[in-house]
């Protein structure tokens, strides 16, 4: 019955990609930033809609969405998918979240198909969560916030890169913005009059570099001086530096945090500046892997003729950041990278341009396929899900107590929206 209900979900995906296409280039012709993406969130809510999904359409969020189908009423096991679908300034859908709405939407309606074709239906509620803001915000943390997970057993998601790979290692992440306050004056005829905070934003930014030297190798540092002054011929009194900061875990991001505030408060004290240093009102966390779910993954995704990357520069190289990683400390999921058709890199214009083609098409329906099959797995074997439930416990466990801060206490620490003043 399991395979037969497989291959069901891999026909109605196939029988639907004309549709899922439709769907994936309305939102890639209209790429909207982060919680400003009404176009997307309109196509998505119709979508599931003339499907007859229970759509709640501005759920938490005035651009998330939350559309719901379940095979019986009452208690079930409640299985989510998640769709991204905000873009990059200038670039557009660099990064593929209009393909990341298409995989989540496609393995939801594969997995409602095949559940509809088995008599009597096992108890299951699918859930496709629309997360606006994974670029700059963090949508998803807001919704965990909002008690948007709270009732979900396993959350499936999957994302566009240069491999398939059931796994990569998505790091934690702090969004710093520091703004330097000095006093402006003539630049030549009393520049002593003046103190300058084009001086301060420049110390900091080598403060950092030199900063690099003693990170470790898995740390990275990087930002832009987003405002520099007004006028050469006026001592800059007001700029400001926006970076980011990466690290495996929580308790190496503290660190890294605490060595990078010395840096800009040193460059405020040298040049005389005062200084006010801004986090993002969400770190992102690590995501923390399952090697239960990545294996059934992996199973399934051979079937359909993936070839997972072998190569370890790939599987043990930094990846990005997501507040995906905030999801996987609430319940149990998976995040695999699935290859597009191209070699192009993420965040870059070739890759808009791929995430765009119909090529993508083959290699996105088939990781929805995937998604779906692997849930499927998840469903008709009991066994199965407790063991992913079981090594999620283990590994959140180990996480936790190798973090000096606990979660509630760090995610209180890194949600202040108030600047600090130095």
């Amino acid at each position: 019955m399991l395979e037969k209900c497989k291959q069901q979900a891999s026909d109605i995906i196939e029988q639907e990609q004309a549709h899922l296409y439709e769907l994936s280039q309305d939102i890639w012709r209209e790429p909207e930033l982060a919680y400003k993406e009404h176009s997307a969130h309109r196509v998505l809510t119709s979508f599931f809609s003339s499907r007859s999904w229970q759509v709640q359409p501005h759920y938490q969020l005035g651009t998330a969405f939350r559309a719901e189908w379940s095979s019986a009423p009452g208690t079930c096991l409640h299985v989510a998918f998640l769709c991204e679908y905000d873009a990059l300034p200038e670039l557009g859908h660099a990064c593929g979240h209009n393909l990341i709405a298409e995989v989540g939407a496609a393995a939801a309606l594969g997995l409602r198909g095949a559940l509809e074709s088995v008599s009597p239906m096992p108890q299951v509620k699918i859930t496709v969560l629309g997360t606006p803001a994974e670029e700059e915000g963090g949508g998803k943390i807001d919704l965990i916030k909002a008690g948007a997970f709270e009732d979900i057993d396993i959350v499936f998601m999957a994302h566009p890169a240069q491999d398939d790979a059931a796994y990569l290692p998505d790091v934690a992440v702090h969004d710093v913005t520091v703004k330097y306050y000095g006093k402006a004056s003539h630049a030549a005829a009393y520049p002593w009059e003046g103190i300058n905070a084009l001086d301060a934003a420049v110390l900091a930014y080598n403060n950092l570099s030199v900063l690099r030297q003693q990170m470790k190798p898995t740390w990275r540092v990087h930002g832009i001086i987003k405002h520099g002054g007004v006028k050469p011929n006026i001592i800059p009194s007001y700029t400001e530096l926006e970076f980011y900061l990466r690290a495996p875990s929580r308790k190496e991001l503290a660190d890294l945090k605490e060595k990078a505030s010395a840096c800009f408060k040193a460059a405020a004290a040298s040049t005389g500046c005062k200084v006010e240093l801004c986090p993002s009102s969400h770190d992102y966390y690590n995501v923390l892997p399952n090697k239960i779910l990545a294996k059934a993954y992996n199973e399934n995704g051979k079937t359909l003729g993936m070839q997972f990357t072998t190569d370890e520069l790939v599987l043990n190289a930094l990846s990005g950041s997501t507040d995906f990683g905030n999801v996987t400390f609430e319940v149990p999921g998976i995040h695999p990278y699935f290859f597009i058709g191209s070699n192009a890199l993420n965040h870059t214009e070739e890759y808009t341009k791929a995430a765009g083609s119909k090529e993508a098409q083959f290699y996105t329906l088939r990781t929805a396929k995937s998604l779906a099959m692997t849930a499927l797995d998840v469903i008709f074997k009991p066994d199965l899900l407790d063991s992913v439930r079981e090594e999620w416990k283990r590994v959140k466990q180990i996480e936790q107590m190798s973090n000096s801060v606990s979660p509630d206490k760090s995610r209180e620490s890194s949600s202040g929206a108030a600047c600090a003043s130095c």
